[in-house]
């Protein structure tokens, strides 16, 4: 048996609207959720982000990592975010 999040899914969903102020003429944003699935309890993890750069991908994952535990293995599409953020944590464990 496997802990929670060990072997986990990632993708985005969005965009999402939020509302930033309220009355006359509300501001508007747009965000993105990142979602995290574990593949062994189904379980689901969602991150608001910003937008869809790698910085704000690298972010959300810290934050998941930080509530969840360091995952043994990270699945996503090829999106160029995730590849990004993939060249980086490699950089990083190269040092």
């Amino acid at each position: 048996m496997t802990r929670p999040f060990t072997n986990v899914g990632v993708d985005f969903a969005g965009p999402v609207i939020l509302k930033l102020s309220m009355g006359r003429g509300p501001k508007t944003m747009k965000a993105y959720i990142a979602v995290f699935v574990c593949f062994c309890t189904k379980a689901v993890n969602l991150e608001l982000v910003s937008d869809l750069t790698t910085a704000s991908f690298l972010a959300s994952l810290r934050r998941f990592t930080a509530r969840r535990g360091l995952p043994k293995t990270i699945s996503s599409d090829n999106g160029s975010n995730f590849v990004g953020a993939k060249r980086e944590l490699q950089e990083i464990l190269a040092i």
